[in-house]
């Protein structure tokens, strides 16, 4: 099923939907790739904290107390401290050898976010204690582990990195390395908070709920203004077409400055109607000529009819031949119509003339015709082509009228009104139009006898028309009712 959309809409639409699309795709790439990047600074801080401890813890003695879980022993500042709940491991405070009268500690011993055990720490411990900003993991999973660490000091290498959570909705980069030490194996945890990562995250998700869809208003104005500009020589080229006529061939679509796809089609139009108007042309002047050409040898027979000797069978040939030459006058008159030959703008008192063609005897001496004509109905045109559109309306009339047939002329705002009407059977709804068609006559009017070749109404509206008026079948219970309009100066 055809779009009835605009081709400006689907086009908007269309880039709408394709920068939306690239730009959903762009968003999560850069999202994801931010996530795992801060996570692995994250681990890499977590591991270089553990590095840092156990550099301290391979380079000397130190000294291990079981029996207390934070480092105030060693003259530190109180700090949060770990509990753990496997039982085999044991969170043990390790302070340097004491030196002359005080305990020598080192700054790495001291860090909260770095604890010693004496046995495998569990892979997710939990925090107690004042505990830090709360960050909210990724529904608990860990991040992918990068590359385990090389201790330079104490030779031993660091376990990967893991993501853990410590506590609901808070969640940690840790890093587990083991240190040979003279106390034995130690086992060196040490954590780094993914709050900044989170921090950053809700950032970018501030920036981009908002403006991904101001992005997208943005593209869908400027396609919108984009494509109508480029399609701007096509409405201009759809008006011009409308407005050609068979009348007005001579008229051509613009054709647009820019050598693109457009201007080849209105150059392509234009061809099209140069072709068109050269036959049509061609045409009008084969029936003008035919028509000219047959007025002599039609006007001679008729001559020789009238002086033979009288008969049944001349009678029914001059009926013949005026048939013909009747017919032959209206080709000729259309030919003219078509051509566009100029009408001569002189002032014509319409109800004079439309007085005496009316007035003017008829085949049908017994229909009756009554005139209401208003006086001094001037109009501009031409009093011959109005003559003869008076005389088709009344001739058309006078052919279907049961009895009688009205003609009625007035004045109404501005404009000559001309009204003939009849008593006779009438238009149907449904041929209003159709009677106007070229050589066009309805069934009741198709015997031989009733005259007429169907274009007494054809040349009528085309007088109208051309003296900037109209002609149309007006609604009527019984019989035919046409009404023609035309400006009055």
């Amino acid at each position: 099923m055809a779009s009835r959309l605009s081709v400006r809409l689907r086009a908007t639409l269309a880039a709408t939907a394709i920068v939306a699309v690239a730009l959903g795709v762009a968003a999560s790439v850069l999202v994801g790739v931010l996530t795992g990047s801060l996570t692995r600074s994250a681990s890499d801080e977590a591991a270089r904290r553990a590095g840092a401890t156990a550099d301290v813890l391979a380079g000397g003695t130190v000294m291990l107390d079981a029996s207390s879980i934070d480092a105030t022993s060693a003259g530190a500042p109180a700090s949060p401290a770990w509990t753990v709940d496997a039982p085999s491991a044991t969170v043990v405070t390790v302070t340097r050898a004491r030196t002359g009268a005080a305990w020598h500690s080192e700054p790495a011993l001291l860090d909260p976010d770095v604890k010693i055990f004496t046995a495998p720490a569990p892979a997710v411990p939990t925090l107690s204690g004042p505990a830090p900003a709360a960050v909210r993991s990724s529904g608990g999973k860990a991040a992918p582990p990068p590359a385990a660490v090389q201790n330079t000091a104490g030779g031993a290498a660091l376990r990967p990195a893991e993501v853990a959570r410590w506590a609901p909705g808070e969640s940690f980069a840790l890093a587990t390395m083991p240190v040979d030490t003279a106390n034995g194996t130690l086992f060196v945890q040490a954590r780094a908070s993914l709050e900044p990562t989170a921090d950053a995250l809700t950032t970018l998700r501030g920036l981009l709920l908002p403006g991904i869809p101001a992005l997208l208003l943005l593209v869908a104005a400027l396609t919108w203004l984009a494509v109508g500009r480029a399609l701007a020589p096509v409405s201009a080229i759809r008006a011009e077409m409308a407005d050609i006529t068979a009348s007005d061939l001579h008229r051509r679509v613009p054709v647009p400055r820019s050598r693109d796809e457009i201007a080849r089609l209105a150059e392509t139009m234009n061809r099209t109607l140069d072709r068109l108007e050269l036959a049509v042309s061609r045409h009008k002047r084969f029936v003008a000529d035919a028509a000219h050409e047959l007025r002599s040898p039609l006007a001679i027979l008729r001559t020789r009819l009238e002086l033979a000797r009288p008969g049944p069978l001349a009678a029914e040939a001059l009926t013949d031949v005026e048939r013909i030459q009747a017919l032959t006058s209206d080709l000729l008159l259309l030919a003219r119509l078509d051509a566009g030959e100029p009408i001569c703008h002189e002032e014509v008192d319409l109800g004079q003339v439309t007085a005496e063609e009316a007035a003017r005897s008829r085949p049908r001496p017994e229909i009756e015709v009554t005139l209401e004509v208003a006086a001094d109905t001037v109009i501009l045109g031409s009093a011959g082509q109005l003559r003869r559109l008076v005389a088709n309306l009344v001739d058309n009339a006078v052919r279907h009228a049961s009895s009688a047939v009205t003609v009625r002329l007035a004045t109404d705002g501005g404009e000559a009104v001309l009204d003939v009407l009849d008593d006779g059977p009438g238009i149907p709804a449904e041929h209003h139009e159709a009677v106007f068609d070229r050589f066009t006559r309805l069934d009741e009017a198709r015997d031989r006898d009733a005259g007429g070749a169907g274009l007494g109404l054809a040349i009528a509206r085309d007088i109208a028309v051309r003296h900037g008026g109209s002609l149309r079948v007006a609604g009527n219970d019984r019989g035919a009712w046409l009404q023609a309009r035309f400006p009055v100066i």
